[in-house]
């Protein structure tokens, strides 16, 4: 098969031939239709700190796909030859505290597809038959590949209740802006976007924000005043109830805890490539909650997120507009050059074009 290869710990990838995988009986042979390219496996092709410390190489990287079943492992239940997929790619132990307490996602031992273990920039892949989620209605395959972080999206949105809440939300890449339609989609009042790039502040207007907000900041005012305008901008006379961290940003985790009403609440996904000063005075003194948000819910995210897109119209609209770039696999340069701008909404690779 042909594949998307780091055959050392090095930075690079390189479009080779590799043996097809083989299924073990607890697993699945899946041919790779689409696939989308994701923060993380910028990483992996630069091998910087991060991947250094946390890659298995040599490696097919990619973890967010959509794929056609095209074998089944004899131990397999509920997947069937022919079935359209996506997957869970986080690979869990099974028999931790947190897994046999039913909180899969909080595996002590999770290995990663496309990290610790061949993932999806290839023409097949396999998975174990639990990991793999099965859509039973019609779904675009550039969708698919986007349940792994709309799961991240949707875990994130819905980890507090939003109805009727003022919402604001830091980082307008494509998992921001899918947590921007979810939680306009679940009926908050207010929804603030805030980001640096204009393309993506606009984006943010269509999935529903009421104020998309360039945070970039002048010498008077920094990130934290420019959101406090927004806030008066639409009338409100107190802070935010419930603010998502989507961007790692330096300035955004201080900028939100700033402009958090009292018991607010935070929902934080994106991952800081350094330490960040947070004042936890406040943090503390008006009471706030910080929640950690790693993945998804298994399989509690992938059953709600299945069940929002086939219930509006409007989500399944908003998600699929989304996809602003589409390359053949044997563009796969291209496609990761384009993802690397972080202007544009996601990147997805078509594999059936090789």
């Amino acid at each position: 098969m042909r594949a998307l290869y780091k055959p050392e710990a090095a930075p690079g990838l390189v479009m080779t031939e590799r043996p097809d995988p083989v299924p073990t009986e607890d697993e699945v042979l899946i041919r790779v239709l689409r696939t989308g390219i994701c923060g993380t496996d910028l990483h992996i092709r630069r091998w910087d700190d991060w991947a250094a410390s946390a890659v298995t190489a040599p490696l097919v990287p990619g973890h967010e796909f959509c794929g056609e079943v095209v074998e089944v492992g004899p131990a397999v239940r509920d997947v069937a030859v022919g079935d359209l997929v996506s997957g869970e790619g986080h690979i869990v132990c099974g028999t931790c505290r947190n897994c046999r307490a039913g909180r899969r996602q909080m595996c002590i031992r999770t290995r990663g597809l496309g990290v610790q273990r061949d993932g999806a920039f290839a023409e097949l892949l396999t998975l174990p038959g639990a990991n793999v989620w099965v859509h039973h209605g019609p779904v675009d395959p550039e969708v698919g590949a986007m349940f792994d972080p709309l799961g991240n999206a949707v875990h994130t949105a819905l980890a507090f209740p939003v109805v009727g809440e003022d919402v604001l939300v830091t980082g307008c890449g494509p998992i921001g802006l899918m947590a921007i339609a979810v939680a306009r989609h679940a009926g908050a009042r207010f929804v603030v976007g805030t980001d640096v790039s204009a393309n993506r502040l606009a984006m943010a207007t269509d999935m529903g924000a009421d104020l998309a907000v360039d945070v970039r900041g002048t010498a008077t005012q920094t990130p934290a005043d420019v959101v406090r305008g927004a806030q008066h901008t639409l009338g409100m006379r107190e802070g935010f109830d419930v603010g998502f961290e989507m961007s790692g940003a330096p300035s955004a985790l201080p900028s939100m805890v700033a402009n958090m009403n009292h018991g607010g609440r935070i929902a934080m996904l994106g991952l800081p490539s350094s330490a960040i000063a947070v004042d936890w005075g406040l943090v503390v003194t008006h009471m706030l909650t910080v929640k950690g948000i790693y993945g998804r819910e298994m399989f509690e995210t992938w059953q709600t997120m299945s069940s929002m897109l086939q219930s509006s119209s409007t989500l399944r609209d908003r998600i699929g507009s989304l996809v602003t770039e589409r390359f053949p696999a044997r563009q796969w340069e291209r496609a990761f050059d384009a993802a690397a701008t972080a202007d544009g909404g996601k990147v997805v690779i078509d594999w059936t074009e090789i």
